[in-house]
């Protein structure tokens, strides 16, 4: 009986699992990848706060009461998100090799919007890019373009 039941909700959880994996928007994906960079170091700075809706709206047409629930609900998600895969995958079946690139340097761009660069927000960066399948060398000229403004 106890095991009939402990299948029962780990079926659940599996199924509940994979539907939200499908069910993730392009828009949540790039949302919840920026919000990893924001709290990579710990702290949600203001400065980073104030980026993230202009990096939303430049590339999504989306109103500002649906930025902002995007927004709420992306910190929500990365703060139980147990890995990048979800969220990469999901980009790399929807951008192109330069928007992958784009969303690394507005990744650069939210981690320098406080002033500095903290080593495990470019640790994450870099992660992030590596499951974007980029290169090395379009990794450092992301950097490099966003680093040298």
């Amino acid at each position: 009986m106890i095991a009939n039941i402990k299948k029962f909700f780990n079926d659940l959880s599996i199924n509940s699992q994979s539907e939200s994996k499908d069910n993730l928007s392009i828009e949540m994906a790039s949302t919840v990848l920026l919000c990893e960079v924001m709290r990579a170091d710990g702290k949600l700075d203001e400065q980073e706060l104030k980026q993230l809706p202009i990096f939303i709206s430049h590339h999504f047409q989306l109103s500002q009461d649906e930025i902002s629930l995007l927004i709420n609900e992306a910190i929500a998600m990365s703060e139980h998100a147990t890995d990048f895969y979800q969220f990469t995958s999901k980009i790399n079946t929807a951008f192109s090799i330069s928007e992958k690139i784009e969303m690394v340097k507005h990744l650069w761009l939210l981690a320098l919007a406080d002033g500095e660069v903290s080593a495990v927000e470019e640790h994450t960066i870099r992660r992030i890019a590596d499951l974007l399948y980029l290169r090395q060398s379009e990794y450092i000229q992301a950097k490099d373009i966003i680093i040298q403004r």
